[in-house]
């Protein structure tokens, strides 16, 4: 990580050895999903992002299916009796051992944390040659939480977890997030020390900043601006609760960048979404992670832009669309009730109602070609692999399975025929 100009040895451990019973699972709870993606990949992508050299997960209940999710993007280690907090960084001193720098600590279930929150922890924790550094918060009601205990002059003497404080330390508003970082060598030095002499017989590892107050050691903190930034995940409820504080963060961000969302409450854009400005997005709109929409766009109401698209300017996609895979060119419209999977249309197209793509053939998805200035009429079935030129024209209610040439027209439907009716007339 560069600081300052300077690089930096940063390591990350995040904590994924937890049971988490209230789940109500036979999954793991870190293997629960946001936005399609795990719990415990957003947080060693979050380790990842801010520059981490090495990622280590510490790993326990269910760790298979932990370790399938994170594959071999982190090392592991096993906690194997579940002691506390101070054990399960223990356990990852074989990779701490002669490393010189910084260590954060993370936890697998706390997953919306900002780039940009942990990124300054650790520029802090450099700048200021801080032993430990912990990401702290201000909340009214700190029940649960450790409390921050300080000095006279402001500086952290200790973490007092909630059934070891007494009356006046459950007044303090300020709690311990559970994230920090850490000098390496001196967390481990600490982590030695530490006794399980509290309530819960466990290994604290909030201990770890009185160790280091005790030998002189200068600790600091960073409140976190936005207290749901570290916000964990416990049950379901918790896990719906942090979709949407998720989904209000980034259908924010995406206004402040000039789109148009409106309903933001039944908006659902995942992460890593490109969209151009003066884009409108309707209600009941699902676009999923990687997609890309350029300018003056309108997309939905209840539209479902799947895993790679890429949108031009000027598009119209409508109500009931569902798109996958799909390139989309400038001015093209694609209105409403159609499916459009692997397939590419270029510029000034028309798609008309009721159309879609026959990308599977049950073994291979297969794709769909089709030029600019494509007209193409109602209840079409384009069934791929196929490719339509520019300027063709496709007749309603034709299911095509052959290629049209540019400037030709598509039609396969056997001719109307009108024929009496049998029976007895009036």
């Amino acid at each position: 990580m560069i600081i300052e100009g300077e690089e930096e040895f940063v390591m990350t451990v995040i904590m994924a050895a937890g049971k988490g019973t209230r789940m109500k699972s036979k999954k793991s709870k870190l293997v629960h999903k946001i936005y399609d993606k795990e719990l415990v990949k957003r947080v060693a992508e979050l380790a990842k992002n801010v520059g981490s050299d090495e990622i280590i997960a510490v790993v326990g209940h269910l760790k298979e299916q932990v370790k399938e999710v994170l594959g071999n993007s982190v090392k592991y280690v096993y906690q194997e009796e579940l002691l506390g907090t101070g054990h399960a960084v223990l356990q990852a001193k074989k990779y701490l051992e002669g490393k010189q720098g910084k260590v954060i600590i993370l936890y697998g279930d706390v997953p919306i944390i900002r780039k940009e929150t942990l990124q300054n922890l650790v520029i802090k924790s450099f700048k200021n040659k801080e032993y430990a550094t912990l990401l702290t918060a201000i909340y009214d009601n700190p029940t649960g939480y450790g409390r921050i205990i300080r000095d006279e002059g402001g500086n952290i003497k200790a973490i007092v977890e909630e059934k070891d404080a007494n009356m006046f330390e459950k007044e303090i508003k300020e709690i311990n997030s559970g994230i920090y970082c850490f000098d390496i060598q001196e967390l481990l030095y600490a982590l030695e020390l530490i006794k399980p002499n509290n309530a819960q017989g466990e290994y604290y590892l909030t201990d770890v900043i009185k160790i280091m107050n005790d030998k002189g050691l200068k600790t600091g903190a960073l409140i976190v601006e936005d207290n749901s930034e570290i916000l964990g995940v416990n049950d379901r409820a918790q896990l719906e609760l942090l979709t949407r504080v998720l989904r209000m963060r980034i259908n924010a961000e995406h206004m402040r960048n000039g789109v148009t969302i409106e309903d933001s409450n039944s908006t659902n854009i995942h992460d890593d979404v490109q969209i151009g400005v003066d884009t409108v997005i309707h209600p009941n709109t699902i676009i999923k992670s990687g997609v890309k929409i350029g300018e003056n766009c309108e997309i939905g109401p209840n539209a479902y832009i799947r895993e790679g698209c890429e949108i031009g300017d000027n598009v119209k996609i409508g109500s009931f669309v569902e798109i996958k895979n799909a390139k989309i060119g400038d001015r093209t419209k694609v209105p409403h009730f159609i499916y459009l999977g692997d397939t590419e249309i270029g510029k000034d197209g028309n798609v008309g109602c009721g159309t879609i793509t026959c990308n599977y053939d049950g073994k291979n998805k297969n794709k769909t070609k089709i030029g600019d200035r494509a007209f193409i009429g109602s209840n079409v079935n384009l069934v791929a692999p196929v490719t339509l030129g520019d300027d063709v024209l496709i007749a309603a209610g034709s299911t095509i399975t052959e290629d049209v040439p540019s400037n030709f027209m598509g039609i396969a439907r056997q001719r109307q025929i009108n024929k009496e009716k049998k029976g007895k007339k009036n």
